[in-house]
Formats: C-alpha cells, sequence, structure tokens
C-alpha cells in the first residue's frame, strides 16, 4: 500500500506533535517532516517531495498564504490542505484563490481531518461543512452575490463550466489547457466568456460560484 506522504507545517510544536501521533496510527499516512514558518514551509517541501503539506495560515515570516501560492507556483501537483483557528470566510476565499486543495478548522474531529487529508490526496476539494453554509447561501440566487451583477438568465457551456470547475479546483492556465486539449489562449478566452456571463470579477468570485453551483465537492 503506497502511503501518504504528508510535510506538517505550525508554528506550534505542540500541535505538530500531537498531528504526528494521530497520523502515525493511520497505515495509510506517514509524516515526513515538519516547518514551524512559512519560508521553513518551502523549503521543506522542495527537500522532500511530500505529497500532501498540512499547513496553517498564521505562521511567522512568510504567512501560510504565500506560502501557498509559492508552492504552487513551484509544484502545481502537491496537495496542500489548511488546518486553521480562521474560519472567517474571507481566510477561505483567498486560500482557495492561492490554489490549495482543502480547508479545515482546527476544532474538526480527528476523523474529519483524516477524511480530509485522504480525499485532498486523491484529488477532492475537501472543504469541512462549517465553512459552507454561509458559501452557499451567498452565491445562491438572492444571496449577496457572487462580487459582481448577478446573470442568472445566462448560462455557460459545458466545456465553460468545465474549466471553471478547474479554474476554482486550483488548475493553472497550463493544467487546464492540457487537461481539456486546448491552447492556453483559448482557456483564457473560456475564462473572459465565463466571467462576462456570469458576471464574475475574479477567481475567488468563481470560486464561489462553483461551490454554490455544486462543481467542487463539499465534504463533511
Amino acid at each position: 500500500m503506497s502511503r501518504i506522504r504528508v510535510l506538517l507545517a505550525d508554528d506550534h510544536a505542540v500541535l505538530r506533535a500531537g498531528l504526528t501521533a494521530l497520523l502515525s496510527t493511520q497505515p495509510d499516512i506517514e509524516v515526513v517532516g515538519e516547518a514551524a514558518d512559512g519560508e521553513q514551509t518551502i523549503n521543506e517541501t522542495l527537500r522532500l517531495g511530500p505529497d500532501l503539506v498540512l499547513m496553517d495560515i498564521a505562521m511567522p515570516g512568510v504567512g501560510g498564504l504565500e506560502a501557498a501560492r509559492q508552492l504552487k507556483r513551484q509544484n502545481p501537483k502537491v496537495k496542500i490542505l489548511v488546518l486553521t483557528a480562521h474560519e472567517e470566510e474571507e481566510y477561505l476565499y483567498q486560500m482557495l484563490g492561492a490554489g490549495v486543495d482543502g480547508y479545515v478548522p482546527k476544532k474538526a474531529a480527528d476523523i474529519e481531518l483524516l477524511q480530509g487529508i485522504r480525499a485532498t490526496y486523491r484529488g477532492e476539494n475537501f472543504i469541512h461543512s462549517s465553512m459552507t453554509g454561509g458559501l452557499i447561501a451567498k452565491v445562491r440566487p438572492g444571496g449577496q452575490g457572487n462580487g459582481g451583477d448577478k446573470r442568472e438568465n445566462n448560462t455557460i457551456s459545458e466545456r465553460e463550466t468545465e474549466v471553471l470547475r478547474l479554474v476554482a479546483s486550483g488548475h493553472t492556465d497550463q493544467e487546464i489547457a492540457q487537461k481539456l486539449c486546448l491552447s492556453i489562449n483559448t482557456v483564457n478566452t473560456y475564462k473572459a466568456r465565463i466571467k462576462e456571463k456570469l458576471g464574475l470579477k475574479g477567481r475567488v468570485h468563481m470560486v464561489r460560484y462553483a461551490i454554490g453551483r455544486g462543481l467542487l465537492s463539499t465534504n463533511a
């Protein structure tokens, strides 16, 4: 059985020790390293090549948001699961916009964290259920909106829907082009059409819309 190689990134040593103790009980998960700040997270990820980085947002120096951006630029294939005390929606939007693959609050039960690690490793987007209620309410008709003028009468094509899903899932333009056998210019054209048709202003708003329409899996 192949094991999920995990790097733990959190500035609290006690929490890292607790996570290591928990994950070491799982036959399919292996902790391969630890990091106490954002810069160390980046360096250790490059050095160790983990399958998944379990990362806090608030860390000294380079914070979790910038670390996630740099890691996804350097290695888009690495999975990033956020484990944080921050449950405000704006943090979730920012981290999703940086390309992270999942988001779990620290108050979640052990079994939910394990579910998040495994789902993220499989390539799914895992957003804890405690975070999804407000998101879906905001992107449903009659909610607060997507960040642009709603144009509910306009529909997007099947191919545009697939591009939207991939963008919201954190894929780069190059990855989307490869997956769909398109040129990068064509991908950008699809993205522009999607934003125009749906009245979306950018990636964060595309993520909100995709969650509300069930294009991303939101797991408990």
